[in-house]
């Protein structure tokens, strides 16, 4: 074509996208676009080409476009049409391989390589004896992209076959299908130049001692293009080893890196690599080398989601002295870098951490604070007592800091308890009296009491929550006196410690509260009743079924199935609730029941769609074959993405009973 102006290809473009799909000269001139000297006229042909409403016509037309010699463009952007046009295209390309034209049956098996579909597995495999080398090769791509284990042991036969550019492409393929040939066959491909690399990358898939050790030999060698190889393989062979492989895999990557010069700025090197499986054997590398200096490269190695894990696993092998140069250097790393050296230092922790991880308690990010606090606990040093007896005013922390000084009076439990007492001299905060009472245990009794009837109400409920965690029998004494306090909190608190012990007095003590006037009380009790069992309350419970509260009704159904005496008329009578989260919660206290089920087949036309989503999980949960129809019938006329999503599971797996 002899190039036109910006108008003129406009016009071509517009001239296609204007094309009416079901009119009669619709499809060539499609094709007529695809020799367009424009790629977006020819884009815009390969978009209009996948609206035709023949598909199967359009797909045979594009594969006779393919035999039109000196028309790359053309050819190409056929080529991509099909692949767009999906398993249609699939039977014509078949028929392709037979074609007389090598070139027409080496683009057959590019584009079913392409298109990834199973389909074409079988003949596929059938051109791997094709008589043209070119062939061959796209067949055997194409089967590394599509290829079952049927495929995987027709390759790894070819390896045997003369040609170098074959068994290179099979080596490829083989590792693309994650399927590792026999080591004896893979062992006289190290010596080719050609292969040393793609035969390192398969030996990788192989979980054996002998391929671990060939693997490490290459780390030795002179060429950096092998060295980067074998630590790939070193990588792969690592996602697939076992306990007792990976040991060995470390102790012989450590005994190669000692022949090998500056090994670990080759492994620092390594860490700059495009390829994954190199920068993953760069992680068993520097694991194996345990050198302090890596830990920045390592920790930033985590940018890539799929190694994190190895990551932490390699940094927490590295040493305190790799500890402390991550916290001394955490402002400098990524923020994935930093998550995965945080974690490391859970497993890394050394007393000599607490000032850089003290100083870490005032960054901003709350997930590495988090992490510092627990830290701090595991540090086992009195040094580490101040900043965590700081944070127990802070709310955003107080509990991680309550958490971490109980880990840390595992080891020093005088300087925590002491610091404690302190707090506790002064005006201590509910979590101030958790920490007291977990370090203090039965000592911290008396100091408990006297808070139970401190003028604050947060000190008596913290207080009577502690004392619980001490001794249940002194937590009930308390809790009996705080049902009648003023304050809605120790109430509240009194209840949920009845509750916790459950002895025969539980449902006496909890009639009062469920007749409070805070809310915040009344459902303290319900939740108490259920934890403790209480039958006489079963029908103060039922009563609260069709309370105006939703929270509180809800709450009471819960309950009710706890304690196992939810009754089919009460179940029936909470499904009419108003509020959706009480219908919700009677469907699955509901759903061990056959009278639950049935209300779920009906709830299946409930005005709200996270209720019918919710009877559409119940059903797919307990429902027989017999509730089938049903939700194939409510499927076809559900409009909400949600619903229907639950709704197509539900037919999915009622579908297999």
């Amino acid at each position: 074509m002899t190039p036109g102006t910006a108008l003129e290809e406009e016009e071509r473009y517009q001239a296609l996208m204007a094309l009416e799909p079901a009119g009669p000269e619709t499809l060539e001139a499609l094709v007529a676009g695809l020799h367009d000297e424009s790629w977006r006229v020819r884009r815009a042909a390969i978009e209009c080409l996948r609206r035709l409403p023949s598909l199967a016509e359009v797909a045979r037309r594009l594969v006779s476009v393919l035999g039109e010699r000196g028309e790359t463009g053309a050819r190409n952007a056929a080529a991509e049409a099909l692949v767009g046009l999906g398993d249609v295209s699939v039977a014509p390309l078949i028929r392709l391989l037979d074609h007389a034209d090598p070139d027409q049956r080496k683009f057959a098996a590019d584009i079913l390589g392409q298109l990834g579909r199973r389909t074409a597995e079988s003949a596929l495999i059938a051109v791997l004896s094709d008589e043209d080398l070119n062939v061959r090769v796209s067949a055997v791509e194409a089967l590394g992209r599509v290829g079952s284990d049927t495929a995987a042991r027709a390759l790894e036969g070819l390896l045997k076959e003369p040609e170098p550019l074959l068994r290179l492409a099979v080596l490829e393929a083989l590792a693309q299908l994650q399927w590792p040939p026999p080591l004896p066959v893979v062992v006289p491909l190290l010596s080719e130049p050609l292969l040393q690399r793609s035969a390192y990358r398969v030996m990788g898939l192989i979980p054996q001692v002998a391929a671990t050790e060939l693997i490490s030999r290459g780390l030795g060698s002179e060429v950096r293009s092998i060295r980067e190889a074998a630590l790939g393989a070193l990588g792969m062979q690592a996602s697939v080893a076992d306990g007792t492989l990976r040991a060995e895999l470390d102790s012989q990557t450590r005994m190669a890196l000692k022949r090998v010069p500056d090994a670990a700025g080759f492994v620092t090197q390594a860490f700059e690599s495009d390829d994954m499986a190199v920068r993953a054997g760069a992680l068993v590398a520097a694991g194996a080398l345990r050198e302090p200096s890596l830990a920045i490269a390592v920790a930033e190695a985590a940018r890539e989601d799929r190694l994190l894990r190895e990551v932490i696993r390699t940094l927490s092998r590295l040493g305190a002295e790799a500890g402390r140069e991550l916290l001394g250097r955490m402002a400098e790393l990524s923020l994935p870098a930093r998550a995965a050296a945080a974690q490391a230092m859970l497993e890394m922790v050394d007393p000599s951490y607490v000032p850089a991880l003290s100083a870490l308690l005032e960054w901003a990010e709350e997930d590495l604070r988090a992490v510092a606090v627990k830290a701090l606990g595991r540090t086992q040093s009195p040094e580490a007592v101040a900043p965590l007896v700081a944070l127990l005013d802070e709310p955003a922390l107080a509990g991680a800091a309550v958490r971490a000084l109980g880990v840390l009076s595992g080891g020093c439990r005088e300087a925590v308890l002491k610091a404690l007492e302190e707090v506790m001299g002064r005006r201590p905060s509910p979590a101030a009296v958790a920490a007291f009472a977990h370090t203090g245990a039965t000592a911290a009794l008396p100091t408990l009491r006297k808070l139970a009837r401190d003028a604050d109400p947060l000190l008596r409920a913290a207080a009577l929550d502690a004392a619980m965690n001490v001794d249940p029998s002194v937590g009930l004494e308390l809790a009996r006196g705080a049902l009648a306090d003023e304050a809605a909190p120790v109430r509240a608190a009194g209840a949920r410690a009845v509750g916790r012990v459950g002895d025969s007095s539980a449902g006496a003590l909890l009639k009062r509260a469920l007749q409070d006037e805070d809310i915040s009380v009344q459902l303290a009790a319900v939740d108490a009743l259920g934890e403790c069992g209480a039958v006489e309350r079963v029908p103060d419970l039922e009563a609260l079924v069709s309370h105006a509260d939703g929270a509180l009704a809800g709450r009471a159904v819960r309950a009710l199935a706890r304690i196992g005496t939810l009754r089919p008329e009460v179940l029936r009578e909470a499904t009419r609730h108003p509020d959706a989260e009480v219908v919700k919660a009677a469907l699955q206290a509901g759903a061990v029941s056959a009278e639950g089920v049935s209300l779920a087949v009906e709830l299946l036309r409930h005005p709200g769609w996270d209720v019918r989503a919710t009877a559409a999980r119940v059903l797919g949960d307990s429902g027989g074959r017999d509730s089938l129809e049903a939700v194939r019938a409510a499927l076809s006329v559900e409009q909400d993405a949600l619903a229907r999503r639950a709704l197509s599971d539900a037919v999915e797996r009622l579908s297999r009973r």
